[in-house]
């Protein structure tokens, strides 16, 4: 008998445990959380905020290297050492400051992005797939606190499986696909209804397998689409690299378009890039989403925040330590300072706030 109510127990708060707050959906190319459009009867300067999706890159929420070789590259300062549980748990104490600024969305990637901003070769391991395309615990309990914390606060992420310079961490195709297949099941199984799907990060920039590059990638954008629970699926799309255009076998399969604007220095070149994308033959009136542009300008009246917002299109603030920088500047840069303390953090969510409140 007492095991029996043990059994229970457990059964019970797990049923509870999955019982979610918040949840995506999209229509009429609009974002809706919980039902209700996204930023109703907002507006700024003139522009419609209404359905749209601001968001920011923090891929790195879950970093950890599994490289001995490599780890002592991200240690902190304050301690000598690397220490992944102290990254996540500093990502989620800064959570709720972020969505009290307007932020309603994070990106997050299983296998992070450079932790130096931009780098050419990537000899650490930051994969929460492993090579045959099993899922990493240790990676997986980290991202579930992170999402429980999404959940909570009414915020979605953007999850990324997979990033170049990491996805060769799976030794061929078969992984890949049993990749997706472990994390869409995971992500289902816990009854997550706040996240989008970015199958990785700028699909068309040096992938080693065949099934993540532009021609391809979107078997794996249709394969997700095909996985549900009680007729509930995963909303999914890809990324490319800055200033690409979406290719049109992923436009007829995504469920909402992701475009970057790293190297559009020229804020009317997003505008253009949102109308290229709607005037395509393919564009079924999916959102368009920039989840990624490392340009700031945020004091002044036209730039790519603002130029996105007025063509319609969600964007995302990208922020990383450049040269000889502070420890306080940007986000994807490993160790990271999570807070809004630096004048680019600020300039991002003082115009967010501005708009969106």
């Amino acid at each position: 008998m007492k095991k029996v109510l043990i059994v229970l127990l457990f059964v019970s708060a797990l049923v509870q445990a999955q019982k979610r707050k918040t949840e995506v959906s999209i229509k009429d190319g609009d974002f809706y959380i919980n039902n209700k459009i996204t930023l109703k009867g907002k507006t700024y300067e003139g522009m419609k905020l209404e359905g749209l999706l601001p968001n920011s890159r923090m891929v790195q929420g879950i970093y950890d290297d599994l490289n001995p070789e490599t780890r002592d590259m991200w240690k902190y300062a304050d301690t000598g050492k690397w220490d992944a549980d102290r990254n996540t748990n500093e990502f989620i104490k800064a959570m709720p400051e972020w969505k009290k600024h307007g932020l309603l969305a994070i990106t997050l990637n299983l296998q992070g992005g450079s932790p130096q901003g931009y780098s050419k070769g990537q000899p650490w391991i930051n994969s929460a797939i492993r090579p045959d395309g099993s899922l990493d615990d240790a990676f997986m309990k980290r991202l579930e606190r992170i999402l429980d914390k999404a959940d909570q606060l009414g915020m979605v992420v953007m999850l990324g499986y997979f990033y170049f310079g990491q996805d060769e961490r799976l030794k061929d195709g078969a992984a890949v696909v049993n990749g997706v297949k472990n994390v869409t099941n995971w992500l289902l199984d816990k009854n997550y209804r706040n996240i989008l799907v970015e199958v990785n990060n700028e699909s068309n920039v040096r992938y080693d397998h065949a099934i993540l590059q532009p021609e391809r990638v979107d078997e794996l954008i249709s394969l997700v689409k095909s996985m549900n629970r009680d007729g509930r699926r995963l909303l999914v799309s890809t990324s490319f690299g800055g200033g690409f255009i979406p290719v049109d076998n992923v436009l007829k399969v995504n469920d909402f378009v992701l475009v970057h604007g790293n190297g559009v220095k020229d804020p009317a070149r997003i505008e253009e890039m949102v109308r290229i994308i709607k005037a395509k033959p393919d564009y079924k009136g999916q959102p368009i989403v920039f989840n990624e542009d490392d340009h700031f300008d945020f004091d002044k009246a036209y730039n790519n925040f603002i130029a996105a917002t007025k063509a319609g299109a969600s964007w995302g603030y990208f922020d990383y330590r450049m040269k000889d920088e502070e420890f306080a500047e940007g986000y994807q840069s490993m160790p990271a300072d999570w807070g809004i303390n630096s004048e680019r953090k600020k300039g991002f969510f003082g115009l967010l706030k501005k708009m969106t409140k």
